[in-house]
């Protein structure tokens, strides 16, 4: 009985070498969610293979035929193209550096298997216009990406900033009246813009939002706080330094 194959897109997440010339590459697909599969042959020194184990750098979105068996952890890949090509993410230095930061939030986020269409779709769009906009979209975006990536994990922020709620708790995850009685939160100012780029309509908005280092680097990090805090065993995120550096 042959075996049934499905096709789907997919971001690709993380890849290890895999014996002498295969890889095995962990993608968050549209139609399974985060799965891990088997890609056999892909660094053979042939002509067939040239440039074939570039296609899963992570972020690169691809289009594949894959088998897929709920009992196994490691599936196997029949066919993969582009699903889209980048002309900037992986050549652009602040670009690569955005990319980088937004997978490695996937990595630390993503625990379970199922699919989640709404998160595919915030994936793609999020790494297609970071290929497409300037650099100021480019440097708020990761902003905007933890919060929809906190939204569609299931822990939105509530409620509003004004004067009347002028912190944001991190703990709780909305705008309160004054300062809790814990570490985790944003207040004044820095507020403000979360509330602002929580409540853009369209990614080009980004690029009119401007921020200093001084307001982008706290905000990130307490933005990031805020993953931790509601993802269990989040860990340390590595590219988050490299990020600062290059945004400056």
């Amino acid at each position: 009985m042959s075996q049934v194959t499905h096709k789907t897109k997919a971001v690709v997440l993380r890849t290890v070498k895999y014996g002498e010339t295969s890889i095995i590459s962990t993608l968050y697909t549209e139609l399974f969610g985060i799965q891990s599969y088997i890609v056999k042959g892909v660094r053979q020194v042939s002509k067939k293979s040239q440039g074939k184990s570039s296609y899963f750098q992570p972020g690169a979105i691809l289009q594949l035929e894959a088998y897929h068996n709920e009992l196994k952890n490691l599936q196997f890949i029949k066919d993969f193209q582009w699903d889209y090509l980048y002309e900037q993410v992986f050549f652009d230095v602040v670009k690569n550096a955005v990319a980088v930061y937004m997978i490695e939030l996937l990595q630390h986020s993503l625990k379970q298997p199922e699919a989640n269409p709404e998160l595919f779709y915030l994936i793609t769009d999020s790494l297609k216009q970071l290929d497409k906009g300037d650099n100021a979209l480019a440097a708020n975006l990761p902003l905007y990406f933890i919060l929809h990536l906190a939204s569609e994990s299931g822990f939105q922020l509530h409620g509003s900033y004004s004067k009347q709620t002028p912190v944001l708790d991190l703990q709780e995850g909305q705008f309160v009246n004054e300062i809790p009685n814990h570490p985790h939160y944003i207040s004044g100012e820095t507020a403000a813009v979360v509330h602002k780029i929580n409540s853009i309509n369209f990614y080009e908005d980004l690029s009119s939002i401007p921020l200093t280092r001084y307001t982008r680097r706290p905000l990130l990090e307490g933005l990031q706080q805020y993953l931790a805090l509601h993802i269990p065993d989040f860990g340390e995120m590595r590219s988050l330094a490299v990020l600062q550096e290059v945004l400056g």
